[in-house]
């Protein structure tokens, strides 16, 4: 039997994390006395990992000031975190997808975010689906989106082919990263890029809800099924 394997995007894709994660860069900024970006800009640079987001922010500010904003946000991020008012929901549906798909012996499941493992690993927690992801590939593990790491790592882990991986997200890194890796892309129009923009990338679809997406799915590996 063929493995398949699924790697999901995290912020954006399976959890909402906006308002925490605009808020932690405003203090950031703040605590280099910089005027933080536009809220949209912000958003427009989740998935990518935190250094190289904040020199995409700064327009290519000095390794010193950046790192000051990174940790600036780490601080800030913990603190937020644990307030109410900035809790990170997954998207409606999300929950039961991950059970439904993690529930299938021919499926594998892995994640490739800009977050940090740490952060990664707090969230599984708390929704109780730390066991069904077989590889978890974080900023702390791999170059930055787009760049095909994380990717190579996480089929390198599950011994599953590329042809029979697909990479979900809502960014364009997101499917940049897939085709750079050789495995198909499918975007949601749920998260922080807009869809008009996803679409001029190689991807195979994009879903409206996650309903939508396990059908994309499930068609996706019966048609490579039905060619073999």
């Amino acid at each position: 039997m063929t493995r398949k394997l699924i790697i999901f995007d995290c912020d954006g894709t399976l959890v909402d994390s906006q308002h925490l994660i605009v808020a932690a860069m405003e203090q950031a900024f703040d605590s280099v006395k910089r005027t933080p970006p536009e809220r949209e800009a912000i958003l427009g640079i989740v998935g990518l990992s935190l250094p190289e987001a904040i020199w995409r922010l700064t327009d290519g500010e000095d390794e010193g000031t950046v790192m000051k904003i990174r940790d600036g946000y780490r601080d800030a991020f913990g603190v937020l975190r644990r307030d109410p008012k900035h809790n990170e929901p997954m998207y409606e549906g999300a929950h039961d997808a991950i059970l439904q798909l993690a529930d299938d012996t021919s499926i594998e499941l892995g994640i490739a975010t800009g977050k940090s493992r740490r952060g990664v690993d707090n969230l599984l927690e708390r929704f109780d689906l730390t066991s069904c992801f077989t590889t978890i590939q974080t900023a702390d593990d791999a170059p930055s989106k787009p760049h095909p790491g994380m990717i190579a790592q996480a089929l390198d882990e599950t011994g599953c082919q590329a042809t029979d991986a697909v990479m979900i997200g809502d960014t364009t890194f997101d499917m940049e990263m897939a085709r750079n890796a050789g495995v198909k892309g499918v975007g949601v129009s749920w998260g922080y890029h807009p869809v008009h923009l996803l679409a001029q990338h190689d991807v195979h679809g994009i879903a409206e809800d996650y309903k939508q997406l396990l059908s994309m799915l499930d068609g996706m590996f019966a048609a490579k099924s039905a060619a073999e």
